[in-house]
Order: structure tokens, then C-alpha cells, then sequence
């Protein structure tokens, strides 16, 4: 649980190269369309770190979200973004490691990036999520829902778990299992909104 191929570009295209992205659902997550749609801020500036294939940024950007930011360690699933949304800017699609970028956002999406992490860097996400929001920025998004496994990615994890992490720098808004996963994931999600402090 501790590879540091987690971080490797090469460790992640090589699945995109083999197919082997049962992470990706082919279609935006369905908890994090019900949550783009309530959003009325269109001026938001938001990041979808570990990003994949991003339907999510997709999504957003078609329905005029034009500030959107997608940071991937892979460059093959951003240009499979760019293919299918030509007019998205070239800046915003970040190669790069999510624990290297120093930019300031109001909105962070969590679509499968936080459970692909060594679970010992799952510290070192919360504080850098606070350190990427602005004072009221927040992040929202999907956390598995099942036990921690050796077996990963994907890699387990339970709500006192996520808990320990945030609160520290989180207000915890929502924290609660999804009524509308996919079949294949019902009864295995939360969704969470946390507030920065």
C-alpha cells in the first residue's frame, strides 16, 4: 500500500495503453453531476487533480465552466480530454504531479484520484488540498467506501479514517453514503463536502 508506483507517469499509461481502467465509468460520475448542477458560479475556478479521462471536466466546461483546471501524472488520458473537447485550453490540462502544484482554487473535484494514493501519503493530500483552496474554498467529490486492502489501486478506506485527515483543516459539511452510485459501486461511496478553514 506504500508503492511509490502510484506517482510513476509510466505506472498509469501503461494501464491506459492495456485498457486496464476499471476506475473509469465511461460517463460522468452521477453523485458529481447531481452536485455540478446545483453549482450557479460559473466564474469558479476549479481543479480536478488525478483527473483521468475527466468526463467530470468535460461536463463542466460544455456547460460553462470555462475556468477548469485537470492535473493528470499521464499525459494520455489529457489528450483524450483535448480529443474530445478541442476547445478546452492547452494551459489548463496540468502533466504533472498533483503534490507539485502551487495555484489557488474555490473548488476542488475528488473523482478516484485520493484512493489510487499510497494510503501513507493520505495525510499529505488533506493539507495540500487546504493549501490549494482559497480561505473558503471546497472540496467535494467521492471517497470509497470499504475495507482498507493490500490489493489497490483502488485502496479502501472508511469515514473515521477520511475524518482524521480533514478535520484538521476542513469544516466537514457532508460526509455520507451516495444514493445514486452506479450499480457497480452502491453501498461502496461516500460523498463528502468540506469546507476550508
Amino acid at each position: 500500500m506504500t508503492s511509490n508506483l502510484s506517482f510513476s507517469p509510466e505506472f498509469w499509461s501503461k494501464k491506459y495503453d492495456s485498457d486496464k481502467t476499471g476506475w473509469d465509468v465511461g460517463e460522468i460520475s452521477r453523485p458529481l453531476k447531481a452536485y455540478i448542477d446545483q453549482l450557479e458560479n460559473k466564474e469558479l475556478k476549479i481543479l480536478i487533480p488525478g483527473a483521468g479521462n475527466s468526463y467530470e471536466a468535460e461536463y463542466l466546461f460544455l456547460n460553462g465552466f470555462e475556468n477548469v483546471f485537470v492535473a493528470d501524472l499521464s499525459q494520455k488520458p489529457l489528450q483524450n480530454l483535448k480529443n474530445r473537447v478541442p476547445g478546452f485550453p492547452e494551459a489548463q490540462l496540468l502533466n504533472c504531479n498533483f503534490f507539485d502544484l502551487e495555484d489557488k482554487f474555490d473548488l476542488i473535484l475528488e473523482q478516484t484520484f485520493f484512493c489510487a494514493l499510497p494510503v501513507n501519503s493520505r495525510p499529505n493530500y488533506a493539507k495540500k488540498m487546504h493549501e490549494l483552496l482559497t480561505k473558503e474554498g471546497v472540496v467535494a467529490g467521492l471517497f470509497f467506501n470499504f475495507p482498507l486492502t493490500e490489493n489497490g489501486p483502488p485502496f479502501g478506506g472508511n469515514k473515521e479514517e477520511y475524518l482524521s485527515y480533514f478535520s484538521p483543516y476542513f469544516e466537514i459539511e457532508i460526509l455520507e453514503p451516495c444514493y445514486n452510485s452506479i450499480k457497480p459501486r452502491k453501498g461502496n461511496e461516500l460523498f463528502f463536502k468540506f469546507k476550508n478553514r
